[in-house]
């Protein structure tokens, strides 16, 4: 079932509270969850492949631990592991570290 016309957006300019309770008011969570199953099932769901939660998985490390030896918080992390954001040069240089050589990261992380 395609989304509705009330529930796309047009703009790039957030609603307001109001415009937020009707299009929240308006939805039917229950048909939305079960078109999404149907839309697995027949294989049209988007798998997304991030080489940040790679680099860290392979680590062995947890959000946190990765975050702190990158230097940067773990919401910056999740915004790059959920592709809203992109690590700058730095960063982006030492999670391809992470991606060859994820021993390095926890030989650092453990002193």
């Amino acid at each position: 079932m395609p989304l509705s016309k009330s529930s796309k957006t047009t703009s790039k300019k957030p609603m307001t509270d109001a415009q937020l309770t009707h299009w929240e008011a308006s939805r039917d969570l229950e048909a939305e969850l079960v078109e999404s199953v149907r839309q697995m099932k027949r294989g049209l769901g988007t798998v997304v492949h991030s080489p940040v939660i790679a680099a860290r998985q392979n680590s062995g490390l947890s959000q946190a631990q990765f975050a702190q030896l990158l230097g940067v918080s773990v919401r910056t992390l999740q915004g790059w592991e959920q592709g809203r954001k992109q690590p700058s040069g730095a960063a982006r240089t030492l999670i391809t570290l992470a991606q060859r050589n994820p021993q390095a990261l926890r030989d650092l992380a453990s002193t």
